[in-house]
């Protein structure tokens, strides 16, 4: 359904995925307002747009923050999920929240070191016609050597792995309301978004900017998460891993073969006696390639597990908008008026 407005200037939503950023979040979101009234002020945007901050079950103040937020400022809007999903879940749920009262998305994470300014040029794309516009690091100067390394090994793995993805693009995107009502019929569970819009189609483009420190707090993305997110990119999205597991172990089989007519050949020459250290390796050999296989084989019947259930990817426990009718209603009885 589409929104219908006389006001030709888009209405944006800023998504915002939160996970205990009590430390950051009253840095950035003066940052965030600042930047939507300045694109309200140059005419780029509606005044009806919105900053949509997505609380992903913060053990700490996080939701209280928002909800404070929601209060002091019409553009501030939160949705709490009912428990922590993931950083993925936790976007997808804003934008699917948004999908009907927008005209754009920009999801962005709260840490402050996605350049906001780079917004400018976003929209500026999708005004000349782009309906999704990826904000790409121009480089990785602020990652430690592990991190740039690991980083940019991944996004040649995923390539290599067949998946379609825009190198050095996080989650930083724009993402037109056309495109949203598409992306709302991919219905899996397991989400890996940099390589599930690519495959939506409609005409994209890049915008680059340079990537900052935090502003505040430590990141909640450590090592396990990035390889969790690395491993359901590439079985989400790709079956290159169990078409490897096949040849390999075709490769493996005629090796084994070959080492058969050996033995036999052995056999018969009288060179029959065998040492326990080959047959050892071997066994070892095959029984860890073995292993690797079924574990890769069932991580991925894992997931089919998973997507046939149809569980639910996000669910919403409480609003901001529902705070504000209480204020709403309270103001009314106040003044005598009917609710």
């Amino acid at each position: 359904m589409e929104r219908e407005s006389s006001d030709p200037r888009p209405i944006l939503y800023m998504v915002i995925p939160c996970y205990n950023e009590e430390e950051v979040l009253p840095l950035t979101s003066k940052d965030f307002l600042k930047k939507l009234y300045e694109l309200i002020q140059m005419d780029m945007i509606s005044e009806e747009s919105k900053i949509l901050f997505v609380n992903d079950g913060s053990k700490d103040k996080t939701w209280e923050i928002i909800k404070q937020l929601a209060k002091s400022d019409e553009h501030f809007e939160g949705i709490s999920q009912s428990r922590n999903r993931g950083h993925q879940n936790a976007v997808l749920a804003g934008l699917m929240e948004a999908k009907d009262r927008a005209d754009i998305t920009i999801s962005i994470d709260c840490d402050g070191q996605d350049d906001i300014n780079a917004m400018d040029l976003m929209i500026q794309e999708y005004m000349d016609g782009s309906e999704i516009v990826y904000g790409v690091r121009n480089d990785r100067g602020t990652d430690t050597f592990f991190k740039r390394t690991s980083a940019e090994g991944f996004y040649k793995l995923l390539t290599w792995m067949g998946v379609e993805t825009v190198y050095n693009h996080a989650d930083y995107r724009l993402v037109s309301a056309k495109v949203l009502r598409e992306f709302a019929n991919f219905k899996e569970v397991n989400i890996f978004l940099r390589g599930m819009f690519p495959l939506v189609g409609f005409k994209s483009t890049c915008v680059y900017y340079k990537r900052q420190e935090r502003l505040a707090g430590e990141s909640h993305y450590p090592l396990s998460k990035m390889l969790a997110l690395a491993f359901d990119g590439i079985t989400s999205l790709s079956i290159k891993p169990i078409r490897m597991i096949t040849v390999f172990g075709i490769l493996v089989s005629l090796l084994s073969f070959i080492g058969v007519i050996w033995s036999v050949v052995l056999h018969f020459m009288g060179y029959s006696i065998q040492g326990w250290a080959s047959t050892t390796s071997i066994i070892c050999f095959i029984g860890g390639v073995q292993l690797i296989s079924l574990g890769v084989i069932g991580e991925y019947i894992g997931k089919i597990y998973l997507e046939t259930k149809g569980r639910p990817r996000y669910i919403i426990s409480e609003r901001t908008d529902d705070i504000s009718a209480e204020i709403n209603t309270i103001k009314k009885s106040k003044n005598g008026e009917e609710v």
